[in-house]
C-alpha cells in the first residue's frame, strides 16, 4: 500500500482512546486533506474511510452502500469503529473482505447494485491466507484484494446475498478426460525439454522486445487488473490493434477489447505437432506487492483434460527502468505449485474455486537468472487429485 495509507492507519492506532465519532472525524480531517463524498465517506487519492460509532463491543451498524464502495474499491477502503468504553478498531472493507450485503439488498443483481454492508458483513479472519482484518495484515490483505476484479466480487456477493442457485457448476470429467488430466505433468515435462519450448520462449520474448516501451508506460497504471489486461493485449494483439491501443493508452480501461474466455485458458495459444500450448501472461511489478490470481480451477481441469494441452505462465518482471526479466514457467513447476493458494471465498459456491499465486514466489523466479522448470510428476498428480476433490 502507499505510504500515505500507512501514515493514516498508524494515526488511527495512536488515537484508539478517542471515544466520540465527531472528535475522531475532526482529528482525521485536521491531519489529512480529506474530501467528503456524501454523508459518511471521506477520501484522499490513496484511501477512503467511513466512521461509525458503537456503544459496546458488537458492531452491526450500516456502514456504506455498495454503489458508493464501487467508486473506491480500487484503493484501500476502511471503516473506523469508534467505541464508547473500549479501544477503537479499524477494518478493511473492500469487496474482497465482505461476506454479503445485508441491508436493503433484496433486488441486488450484477446489473442492479443495491443495498448496504453492515458491520457484521465484514470478514474478520481469512483462513485461506492465514491473515486477519487488522492493521498488521493490511498490506497483505490489499495485495490479496488486488488479485480480484470488481465484477468477480460483485458476482460472489450477489450469490451469497440472495442465496440464488449458482449458474457456474463444477467441471465433470469422464474416464478419458481424467486419464488425459493425469498425463498433463508428463506432457509438461516433455514440452519444457523440447525445441518447441525454446521456440515459444523466443516468440514471447520477441513480442515483449517489440513493445517494451509501451509495457513500461502501461506498468505505471495503478489498477492492477487494467494494467495486466492492457499489457496482455499489447503483447498478443495484431500490429494494427496494438498501435490503436498505444494511441489511446490514457483511456485504456474503456478501450480494451473484451475477450470471451469461457472455453479457453490462457492469453496466447500456439499449437505445435506434439503440444497445444496455452500461455497466460502475468506482469509482475517487482516493487509492488501483489498476489495475482492464477486460474479458475474448473477451467484449468477442463483444459488440461485434453490430449495435447500444455499450460504455461509467461511472467514479465518490471522494475523502475523497464522489463527486468521474463520467465516461461510450467503450471507444474515445483516452486510455483507448492506456494499456490486455493481459494473458495469469492468463487461460486458450486465450483472448485480459483488458484492464486504467491507474489514473492514470482519475484524469486524472475530474479533467478539461471531459472529452470523443475517438475515432480508424483507431486503434480497429487496436486491434480486435490483439485478434483474440491
Amino acid at each position: 500500500m502507499n505510504g500515505n495509507v500507512h501514515i493514516f492507519v498508524d494515526f488511527i492506532e495512536r488515537n484508539k482512546a478517542v471515544n466520540t465519532k465527531e472528535q475522531m472525524i475532526e482529528l482525521v480531517c485536521n491531519n489529512f486533506t480529506m474530501v467528503k463524498d456524501g454523508k459518511a465517506l471521506y477520501h484522499t487519492d490513496f484511501f477512503a474511510v467511513v466512521f461509525c460509532y458503537s456503544k459496546n463491543n458488537s458492531f452491526s451498524n450500516a456502514v456504506l452502500s455498495l454503489s458508493k464502495l464501487e467508486k473506491y474499491d480500487h484503493i484501500p477502503c476502511f471503516v473506523v469503529v469508534v467505541k464508547k468504553d473500549v479501544d477503537n478498531v479499524i477494518y478493511m472493507i473492500n469487496t474482497t473482505f465482505l461476506n454479503k450485503i445485508s441491508h436493503s439488498s433484496k433486488d441486488l443483481r450484477v446489473d442492479n447494485i443495491k443495498g448496504s454492508l453492515l458491520g457484521s458483513d465484514i470478514r474478520k479472519n481469512f483462513e485461506e491466507i492465514g491473515k486477519s482484518n487488522k492493521p498488521s495484515d493490511f498490506d497483505d490483505l490489499f495485495s490479496y484484494h488486488q488479485g480480484f476484479t470488481w465484477q468477480e466480487n460483485l458476482e460472489r456477493l450477489v450469490e451469497s446475498t440472495n442465496q440464488i442457485k449458482p449458474q457456474k457448476q463444477k467441471a465433470i470429467l469422464g474416464k478419458v478426460e481424467q486419464d488425459n488430466l493425469f498425463k498433463a505433468p508428463e506432457r509438461a515435462k516433455e514440452f519444457i525439454n523440447s525445441e518447441d519450448y525454446i521456440t515459444l520462449v523466443d516468440d514471447l520474448r520477441k513480442r515483449c522486445e517489440e513493445v517494451k516501451d509501451a509495457i513500461l508506460v502501461a506498468s505505471r497504471i495503478d489498477n492492477v487488473n487494467i494494467r495486466g489486461r492492457l499489457i496482455e493485449v499489447i503483447i498478443t494483439s495484431s500490429k494494427e490493434e496494438r498501435n490503436q491501443l498505444l494511441i489511446n493508452l490514457k483511456r485504456a480501461e474503456s478501450l480494451l477489447p473484451t475477450y470471451d474466455t469461457k472455453n479457453e485458458l490462457g492469453d496466447y495459444i500456439r499449437r505445435f505437432d506434439k503440444a497445444d500450448t496455452y500461455t497466460d501472461i502475468k506482469t509482475k511489478v517487482l516493487y509492488l506487492d501483489s498476489n495475482p490470481k492464477a486460474y479458475n480451477i474448473d477451467k484449468f481441469l477442463e483444459c488440461m483434460s485434453k490430449e495435447k494441452t500444455v499450460f504455461m505462465f509467461f511472467f514479465i518482471g518490471i522494475d523502475e527502468t523497464g522489463i527486468m526479466n521474463t520467465a516461461l514457467v510450467s503450471v507444474f513447476h515445483d516452486q510455483l505449485q507448492e506456494t499456490t493458494l486455493l481459494q473458495h471465498h469469492w468463487a461460486g459456491r458450486a465450483t472448485r474455486g480459483v488458484a492464486q499465486f504467491n507474489g514473492k514466489t514470482i519475484n524469486d523466479i524472475l530474479n533467478d537468472n539461471t531459472f529452470k522448470n523443475n517438475i515432480c510428476e508424483v507431486k503434480s498428480k497429487e496436486f491434480l487429485k486435490t483439485l478434483l476433490k474440491r
